[in-house]
This record gives C-alpha cells, structure tokens and sequence, in this order.
C-alpha cells in the first residue's frame, strides 16, 4: 500500500503554527498572575483581631525563607500615617520563619493596616494586606492594594520572557546536541545553523529581559522602573539577580561554542581532528549547558523545599534531558522540511538518543513529582497538581506520537537496507543537496534546484544569458523555474512515504511539545502542591491559636439573654507558652464600650493528655477589665479555653476557643 506524502505547504505550516499559538495564549490567559511559593501563616496581632492596648510590634509568620528589606512590613494608622519605626526585626527560629517591626508608641484606638510584600526562596513575589484594632474597630481610609503581587503588565512581560528562556534553551542545548551526537554534516546546513542560533539569541534576549524586569515584578510593577538603575543594583544582590547574571556570562561561553561548532567544526574534514574537535565540544557544550540549567535549579523550586541537595541535580538532569529531547526534535523537524537529504541513519541515531532521553525526563520527573505533591489528595486538590497532571498527560501524547515516529525510522532503515542499491539510494535521497558550504538546495531560491528549468529556458529564448534579454521573458523564466523547483521538491517527497510520514509524525511531535513547554513554564509559577498544604495545615492551626511562643488574643461573642446580656469577651494571655502566663480579660458591650458584670471565671482543658480542666479566677481590675497572674500551663498543646460570663444573678454563658500553646 502506497503512502501519500503529506501536503504541509507554507499555508498548512502556517494554519498549524496559529493553533498552536492559540492553544498558548489560552493557557497563558487562564493562568494568572504566578502564584507565590511562601504563605503567611500568622500574625501577631492575628487579622481582625481587637486588642485592648496598643501592641508594642507587629510580627508576621511564614511558610518557608523570604527575602525581606526594611520596607517589607508597614503598619498604617486609620488615616493612612505610617506607624512603625521602619526596623525590620529577624525573629526566626529553627524551622520558624518570623519577622517583626516595631510600632511607635502612645498609638491612639483604632484600627490599623498591615501591608506586607517579600520575595518567596524560589523567586516568586508574595504580598497581602490584614486590618487589627486597638480598643475597638474604627473607619480607616487606608485602601489595601489591589494589585496582585508578580501581576499586571509587568508579570505577563516577565511570564512571556520565562517561557521564551526555556524554549530558547531547549532549542540551544537539542540543536547543539543533534548535530555533535546525530548529524556532524549538519553543522554545514543553514537551516540548522539559523535555527541554533536563534535560540541562543532567544535565550540571551529573554535573560536581559528577565534581569531588568525583575525589579517591578517584585517591587511596584511598574513597567517605567525597568529602567531604575537602583533597582537593577539591588536585584543583582539578590539569588535571583545572581543566577541571571551567571546565566549571561554561561551564555557567553555558549556563543563560543556555537562559533566553533559551526565553524571550525564544519570545515574540518581530517577525520582523527574531526573527532578530537567532536570529543571537546561535547564536554565543553555538556558543562556549559549544565551550567546554564543549574541557573535555574540554583533560584527556582529545587533549591527550597525537601531534599534541595538531590533535587538542583536532578533538576539539572531533567532540564538537560528534556532540551536534548524537544531540542532534537525541533532540528530534526527544521532537517525532514528544509534539508530533505537528512541521512537515514543520523534519523535512527536520534530515535535512540531520544528514547533515553525519554527515560531519564521520567526518572527525574517522578522524584520531582513526589517532591512537590507529596500525597495523593494534593495531586487533584490544589491547582499545581491539577497542572501537572496536564503536563503528564501531555508527555504521555508525546511519547504516543514519538513511539509513531519510530516506526517509520524502522521503515527508513528497512528500505535502506532492503534496497541494497547504493545509486538509488542516493537518487532517492541526493547527498550533494545540502552542498559543501550548507547552502540550502531545495529551497529553489539558487541554482541547484532549478537548474532544469534555467537551461530550458536559455535554449527556447537562444541566449537566455544575455543582456538584451526581454525583462518579460526574463520574468517569465524565473516563475517557470520556481514552479520547476517546486514540482521537484513534491516528486521527492512523493517518491519517499517513509521520510513523509516521520515529517508528519515528527510536526505533530513539536506542535504538542510547544503547549507542553508552556504548561510548565506555568507549573515553574504555581505554588506546589505540598507547600501549598502545609501552609494549609499552619493557617488552620493559627485559626484557632495564635503564633506559638507569642501573646494569644481571643474575641468570644456571648449572650447570656437578659439584659445587657450580649457583648464580647477579649482575652489575652501573655507570653502564650507552657508555664507561667497573664491573663488579661474585657468584657465589652456590643458598641465596644466596656461593660460591668458580676463574675468572669477561665478554665483550661488539655483533652490530649486529660489534664484539667485547670481553674482560673480572675480578679477585677475596672468597669469591664479582669486579670489573673501566674496562670500555669504546664505543657504545650491545644489547651480548650472555656470562659463564663455572668451578667446577671441568674444570666450566665459559658463560651470555649481552642487555643494552641507552644
């Protein structure tokens, strides 16, 4: 059975490229700003608490390690004034990661603003706002910010620049890769040359880009601050700013290598110095691209987390698998289309080169998976393993199709070797197309495609050489001799079902591969999946206590039912750990006034290891105020709080918050 060669013109290519296209901008569009990889997990005061004195600082609790300046955390008064001595307190501990400002003192009641916005350990931009009140809530005309920390123009800038970088690299690493391992006589091709090229300038391009709109995507996100030359400064000192920079001069040493590849490479025809020179670019391009990848390990997820001494090498070697993979596949697709004369045997040498690289995308693959996720709820429960599962699935479509195109390599190799016909072989397949000097021949754009069609035309005008040639006929000539070209390219595709069908199993292979690429660029900007629960977990915990080791203040709405009977209960019990603490309670009335009753009793239950519950008696201070000292706590836990109120000599409630001692 015959197969018919695929009719992928220009149009078709085109129409191809636009789905593709679409298909990115939708994943693009429905992505959002990056979401951040560090959480805010408490606070002290905590948000919407109401305190009764005004604290002496304000500290906020994360996830994992951020990059804090002196102006990360603000305190604002209800008009908007800052408050806070601009200090920035490091208050971290073991696995705690706390930071702290001071407040100025003698603050009057009201509520106040907490601005917060920092920089995630793998890069990400982080920022919030919460509200706290001191002695009752009041209006504020603080407006808390509505831009999206890493969002904007200048987020969707930096996110296009990430995805360009990694397809730049990718193509730089295949190409390179393809030629030295693959196909040596297509260093001297053009086609392959520009498509290496370009990447290089892909990947340089996208890296300025990123280094100077790294200042506004984690400070203002104003695209103008590009070029705030202090704020380029203060990049170029951050892990960030470091690796992009180290990226840079890598990519110097990358041009050097394209250089010789193409050059002294090309032209070396002795073949002990052709495989000397093979040897040494292959080492010096295995540690440059290595070196360029690390940059990414080095500031990106595999250097925060669980296990970052395995996970930057393995991120190393799944970056450097997939580039020599998707990279290969792209030079080999620019070779089937733009140099049809591409040999047998390098297409079978990149089939195997490419399978392992299969394997060792998986194997790394899994490690980052279970890294990342962690169980299996959080593989179909948080948005980064939902993306992941799409990333797998669409590996699992490409290695499908590549499984395809091995089969019509194995054709190729069978009718090679079936046809034990050295002069067919080479009629079937020109070697002399791509020419000594890489000049494309099927192109019909010189005279080695169209040369049938230019001696016709010479001989039917009599001297088509000439200078007294007409220009009509002069043009005439040259749309018979493209349509000459043209005609030849269609007989040698058509004269070859095998090579057809790898080309159109190979296209399809790079169309899935370009969404691909982009749903991972988005997974690279998504919270994983395992912190993302973690902090979860921790917020959870903060909801029903505050930060361990820090004062806990509790509101507790009551109403006993008679009169005056509804208010709220504020506690605050310092320095919130196991032994002695204060206790500090306020009875308030439902406009926040103080509010007089008879009786308020505590009591603390540790249902964990039944002890209590532990009796507390506070005396009265003032009109609403109770205090006791020395309450003894003596381990840490969830302790119940239990509070009775009684506001009148039959009207009492009995309320309970769980509160976490540490």
């Amino acid at each position: 059975m015959t197969t018919t060669a695929p009719r992928l013109g220009l149009p078709a290519f085109a129409r191809l490229l636009l789905v593709v296209a679409a298909l990115f901008g939708a994943l693009l569009a429905t992505a959002g700003p990056a979401s951040a990889h560090a959480a805010l997990t408490g606070s002290d005061p905590q948000d919407g608490a109401v305190v009764a004195t005004a604290p002496k600082d304000v500290n906020l609790t994360f996830s994992e390690q951020v990059a804090m300046s002196s102006d990360s955390i603000r305190v604002l008064d209800p008009s908007g004034k800052r408050v806070d001595t601009g200090e920035l307190r490091d208050m971290c501990s073991g696995s705690i990661v706390r930071y702290g400002v001071e407040l100025l003192p003698g603050l009057p009641d009201g509520t106040y603003t907490v601005a917060w916005q920092t920089v995630s350990a793998d890069s990400h931009p982080v920022a919030g706002a919460f509200t706290f009140s001191v002695g009752a809530p009041s209006t504020t005309t603080v407006a808390l910010p509505d831009r999206t920390a890493g969002g904007g123009i200048v987020g969707a800038l930096y996110g296009i620049a990430r995805y360009l970088s990694y397809a730049g690299f990718v193509v730089l690493v295949g190409g390179g890769a393809f030629v030295l391992a693959c196909w040596p006589r297509g260093a001297r091709v053009r086609p392959v040359q520009r498509l290496v090229v370009r990447g290089w300038l892909t990947l340089t391009g996208a890296t300025l880009a990123m280094l100077l709109l790294r200042s506004p995507y984690t400070g203002s996100g104003k695209l103008a601050d590009v070029f705030d030359l202090g704020g380029l400064q203060a990049v170029l000192a951050t892990k960030t700013g470091a690796a992009l920079s180290s990226r840079l001069l890598l990519l110097g040493a990358a041009a050097l290598f394209v250089a010789v590849l193409f050059g002294a490479y090309a032209r070396r025809t002795d073949e002990d110095e052709h495989k000397d020179l093979t040897f040494g670019l292959s080492l010096g391009g295995t540690v440059v691209a290595a070196g360029i990848a690390g940059t990414w390990a080095l500031a990106e997820h595999a250097s925060t987390g669980l296990q970052p001494g395995v996970a930057m090498p393995v991120d190393i070697l799944h970056l450097l698998a997939v580039a020599v993979w998707l990279g290969g596949l792209t030079t080999l697709l620019v070779a089937l289309y733009r140099e049809p004369s591409v040999e047998r045997a390098a297409v079978e040498r990149y089939s195997k080169l490419a399978f392992g690289a299969v394997v060792v995308v998986a194997a790394t693959g899994v490690y980052q998976s279970w890294r990342q996720v962690g169980t299996w709820s959080a593989l179909t429960d948080t948005r980064y393993g939902q993306l992941l599962l799409v990333k797998i699935g669409l590996v699992a479509v490409l290695v499908g199709i590549a499984w395809v195109s091995r089969r019509w390599v194995r054709r190729l190799a069978d009718g090679a070797r079936g046809s034990g016909d050295a002069e067919s072989s080479e009629a079937a397949v020109p070697e002399t197309s791509g020419g000594a000097d890489g000049s494309d021949a099927t192109d019909g754009a010189d005279g080695g495609s169209g040369s049938d069609g230019s001696h016709e035309g010479a001989d039917a005008d009599g001297g088509g050489g000439s200078d007294g040639v007409d220009p009509e006929r002069a043009a005439q000539l040259a749309r018979q001799q493209a349509a000459v070209a043209t005609a030849r390219r269609k007989r040698e595709r058509d004269a070859d079902p095998e090579r057809a069908g790898l080309r159109r199993s190979v296209l399809t292979e790079a169309a899935v591969a370009v969404v691909l690429l982009a749903v991972t660029t988005v997974l690279t900007s998504t919270e994983p999946a395992r912190t993302e629960e973690e902090a979860g977990r921790l917020k959870a915990a903060s909801g029903s206590a505050a930060v361990p080791n820090r004062p806990i203040d509790v509101r507790l709405p009551f109403d006993t039912g008679g009169v005056d009977g509804k208010g709220t209960v504020q506690l605050t019990l310092s320095p919130g750990r196991t032994g002695a603490n204060a206790l500090h309670i306020f009875v308030l009335r439902p406009n926040g006034r103080a509010l007089d009753v008879p009786e308020v009793k505590v009591s603390f239950t540790l249902k964990a290891k039944q002890i209590g519950p532990l009796p507390v008696l506070p005396d009265r201070v003032q009109t609403g105020h109770w205090t006791a000292t020395g309450v003894q706590l003596p381990m840490s836990g969830e302790w119940q709080m239990q509070v009775t109120v009684r506001t009148s000599e039959i009207d009492q409630t009995t309320i309970d918050k769980n509160v976490k001692i540490g």
